[in-house]
Formats: C-alpha cells, sequence, structure tokens
C-alpha cells in the first residue's frame, strides 16, 4: 500500500520560503505521478502544482506560477515544493497526492493516494 507522508509546514512571514517535502513508502516513486494541492479554511481544495513520473514536466495553477517550483527525486522517493515570495492567500494546509496515471493533472479526481498534509501559515 502506498503511503505518503509531507513534512516542511510552518509559519513564515510574507515574502519568505518553505520547502514542502513528500516521501512516499510502500512503493517506489518513479512510478507515479504527483501532485500538490491545498485547502484553505472555508475554502475547497485546489490543486497547486505537478511533476510527471521522471520530473520532465510540471505544471502549476495560475496562483503560484513564477513563486513556487516542485521537483523530485526518485532515488530518494521524495517530491519537493520550493514556495518563495510567499503571500498571506498561501495559507492552507498542503496535501501531495499520487497516481499512477502518466499525465499531468490539478484535479482531484485522478490521484487516488493522499498524505495527511502539512500546514502552511504566511502572516507577520
Amino acid at each position: 500500500q502506498l503511503q505518503l507522508v509531507e513534512s516542511g509546514g510552518g509559519l513564515v512571514q510574507p515574502g519568505g520560503s518553505l520547502r514542502l517535502s513528500c516521501t512516499i513508502s510502500g512503493s517506489t516513486l518513479d512510478d507515479y505521478t504527483i501532485a500538490w494541492f491545498r485547502q484553505a479554511p472555508g475554502k475547497e481544495r485546489e490543486g497547486v502544482s505537478c511533476i510527471t513520473k521522471r520530473g520532465d514536466m510540471t505544471s502549476y495553477t495560475g496562483s503560484v506560477k513564477g513563486r513556487f517550483t516542485t521537483s523530485r527525486d526518485n532515488a530518494k522517493n521524495t517530491v519537493y515544493l520550493q514556495m518563495d515570495s510567499l503571500k498571506p492567500e498561501d495559507t492552507a494546509v498542503y496535501f501531495c497526492a499520487a497516481t499512477p496515471r502518466g499525465f499531468l493533472s490539478l484535479l482531484q479526481q485522478h490521484f487516488f493516494y493522499w498524505g495527511q498534509g502539512t500546514p502552511v501559515t504566511v502572516s507577520s
């Protein structure tokens, strides 16, 4: 059974940076496309970024383009989300999710395995 564990969340000031990690167990990372989602209080969960199995293609939702970067190290079974120039509206619980499908997607219904989430708060 594939398991995903997020880490790296916390409190950061506006304009600051955080790097989230998503480490998998129970399988090998290169069998999965990985996405990051987030859910802010009172809002629906939204797709943030996605990276293909080999890491050769990525996609981002418009509000984070140019500020967030996703990458992966298949040898370490870990995917990263580097978040720079953080804004208060980035405050949310961040989840990583996996799918064996080979295409980029920011839609929840395409992902079958989910982590428990890590909270990110951007505030002064």
